[in-house]
């Protein structure tokens, strides 16, 4: 599904003491089946802008495209529960959203609001439990009952059941070891290439967004302050740092090995071990293989 922001405004308690433009003059296009990571220092717009994807907030100025369906100030979308069906948010903490008394019970929730059959419900409960891999046997289970990291694929699943066209990722691994966040973002990119997903995600992870993003969006202050391929973004060092945003640590390498040694190797999705490989090769210390 094809997303664009169109000169978007957002302006929280307008006209009032209160008065708050978090987002200015926003324009962006992403193509279908894209991963867009959005990054941006804290209270630049990021969760104001998601939060315009399935219609929570619409533009005070401007025009907000998800496929088909237009947010405008002018008026608000009749088919509005439509949009959010296709559009599947993940916000932080999602484990907090659990309600339910079984697992089972909660996932359900999402399709038979949608209006979905006991049929089809019971087959999709099956495909995102395997999606998220979780084991059938937890279905009976309370969520309260479960580890932390089986609440959260538990919520995830719950939002996948609705089968979304679009996926928005507010911070998935906030609170997660480092072993917890690579495996959720590993499932996050599995399911967006398997469902041909078009995924945002909301990370300060610039780690997260190199590796997995076809799309960088930068916020600062309410604006777009560039956007491109990943590897292009992450090489702009000195205008990232200009809005307190660091670059990856292989990038970091990239630059301290081209200032020590006067080594220039270029980036192509290595990993710091392919890079060390590289280096040492370019030293005259051996073939990559070695």
């Amino acid at each position: 599904m094809e997303i664009s922001f169109k000169n978007v405004d957002y302006t929280y308690q307008p006209n009032t003491p209160f008065e708050h433009k978090a987002i200015r003059n926003l324009s962006f296009k992403v193509a279908s089946g894209t991963f867009v990571a959005i990054v941006g220092h804290t209270g630049s717009g990021k969760s104001t802008v998601i939060q315009h994807l399935n219609g929570l907030l619409t533009p005070t100025y401007g025009e907000v495209s998800i496929g088909d369906y237009k947010l405008t100030p002018e008026k608000k979308i009749k088919n509005i529960k439509d949009l959010r069906k296709r559009v599947g948010v993940v916000f932080q903490y999602p484990e907090h959203q659990l309600f339910e008394e079984t697992i089972e019970k909660d996932i359900a929730f999402g399709p038979k609001n949608f209006g979905a059959n006991e049929e089809a419900i019971k087959e999709r409960i099956i495909e995102v439990m395997q999606s998220v891999n979780l084991p059938e046997q937890l279905l009976t289970r309370s969520p309260f009952d479960l580890s932390g990291g089986q609440m959260r694929r538990a919520a995830i699943a719950g939002v996948l059941a609705v089968d979304p066209e679009v996926l928005v990722l507010d911070e998935p691994t906030a609170g997660l070891d480092p072993r917890g966040q690579r495996d959720m973002m590993e499932m996050f990119y599995r399911l967006h290439h398997s469902k041909k997903l078009t995924t945002f995600l909301v990370t300060h992870s610039m780690e997260d967004a190199l590796e997995y993003a076809d799309h960088v969006i930068v916020l600062d202050k309410g604006t777009k302050f560039m956007e491109g391929k990943p590897s292009e973004v992450f090489l702009r060092q000195k205008e990232l740092n200009e809005v307190q945003l660091d670059i990856p640590e292989v990038i970091k390498i990239l630059f301290k090995v081209k200032e020590k040694l006067g080594i220039s190797l270029s980036y192509k999705g290595q990993s710091t071990y392919d890079l060390a490989c590289e280096l040492k090769a370019a030293l005259g210390g051996g073939s990559t293989n070695e």
